[in-house]
């Protein structure tokens, strides 16, 4: 696969998930975070669309310029280490937000100014022979490219140890995938870091007057592009993998509360939707069959045998003395109680004989009610009494 291939192929990559994550910021256009993403994963993709050999030699046509491809690159670079740097700042988070605007104000500055130093210092200089992979080491004793080369590879430098040490000292706090993007992060920065020595020691030899050339030619271009993708990885790992666990912790809920659904089956009003398909937004699904089981619920409630809670609720907690839990199952086995009732057509529960159910008040009750339905040995023989009450009835 060529350099130029491999580039263009990188950039897609960052270009579809820019386009994502566009989408998102059309929704939240105020987060600061999101923009920030947007723009370095946009600049990371501008970045490899630039940076390759073939894509550099038609810039400086375009241009009609000799390199002038170089400082247009050595721009995009630098405002990548920027917005890298203004990423982490608010990803960071402050309780000052004085001082975070501040912080992100002074980086921008700094980094602004460089890119107008490079271009000055590009105009000032004379590189008029074309080269598209070895131009650092070429121009390394030429007056004006000489400080351009020396200038950018500073403040990539500055960037990628800032990042490293922030991103390893912040990897140590967190956990799950706030930690694996950091550590990520870390990698690339690490990398970058490396990219940058290999390109002072190819330039220092030229100033000695030896010819290390290859070390920035074909060591350091190889780590470029694996930098920049493993800083752009970090920053969307976070994202993506909390929306993963979320959507899990989701499905987790919805597979748990199938047992108590299934109870209520019966007593889902007709006028309700029927169930949505598996493809649609577990978020939806879910909050399709909490609200099925509170309707069902609510027509189950002249049902609810106070005697039979109370009785559950006391022997489950002498059990294992956890009030929730033991409010579980006397909500379930009531619950199971009252579909069997109806289902007989026995008679309701007087207003001052029925159990109060607040289990269905919290997610977290609500499935454990659900659990209790399906394992609890209590539940099961009310099932199976009250079945056998209903045969005799």
């Amino acid at each position: 696969m060529s350099a130029g291939t491999a580039f263009l192929g990188s950039a897609g990559v960052l270009l579809i998930v820019t386009l994502i994550k566009l989408w998102a910021l059309r929704k939240n256009p105020n987060d600061p975070i999101l923009r920030a993403v947007c723009g370095t994963l946009f600049i990371g993709a501008l970045l490899f669309v630039t940076a390759a050999p073939p894509h550099l030699a038609k810039i400086n046509n375009w241009f009609g310029t000799p390199n002038i491809a170089a400082p247009i690159v050595y721009c995009i670079l630098t405002a990548f280490d920027a917005v890298n740097i203004v990423l982490l700042i608010h990803w960071r988070g402050n309780d000052d937000a004085a001082r975070t605007r501040r912080q992100t104000r002074l980086c921008l500055t700094a980094y602004v100014a460089v890119m107008a130093a490079i271009v000055l210092l590009f105009t000032m200089g004379d590189a008029p022979v074309e080269r598209l992979r070895d131009l650092d080491t070429y121009y390394a004793n030429t007056p004006f490219i000489r400080e351009m080369i020396v200038l950018y590879l500073a403040a990539h430098t500055v960037a990628a140890v800032t990042m490293t040490v922030l991103c390893w000292r912040w990897s140590r706090q967190v956990p799950g995938s706030l930690r694996l993007g950091l550590l990520t992060i870390a990698a690339g920065s690490s990398s970058a870091f490396l990219y940058d020595l290999l390109k002072y020691t190819a330039i220092v030899a030229r100033w000695s007057g030896a010819n290390l050339d290859w070390l920035s030619t074909h060591a350091a271009f190889s780590l470029a592009g694996v930098s920049a993708l493993l800083v752009a990885a970090g920053f969307l790992i976070p994202p993506l993998g909390q929306g993963a666990s979320s959507r899990w912790g989701m499905f987790q809920q919805f597979q748990r509360l199938k047992p108590l659904w299934l109870e209520i089956q019966s007593e889902i009003p007709r006028t309700c939707p029927k169930p949505m398909s598996w493809w649609r937004s577990m978020d939806l699904r879910l909050m399709q069959r909490e609200r099925d089981i509170h309707d069902a619920v609510l027509r189950l409630g002249p049902y609810f045998d106070a005697s039979t809670g109370k009785r559950v609720y006391a022997e489950a907690l002498a059990e294992h003395a956890e009030r929730r839990r033991a409010r579980g199952e006397a909500d379930a086995s009531v619950i199971a109680g009252a579909v069997i009732a109806k289902a007989t057509a026995r008679p309701a529960v007087s207003p001052e004989d029925r159990w109060m159910l607040t289990s269905t008040e919290d997610p977290e009750d609500l499935v454990r009610m659900s659990d209790a339905l399906a394992r609890s040995p209590r539940v099961q023989a009310i099932r199976r009494w009250a079945a056998l009450v209903g045969s005799r009835g």
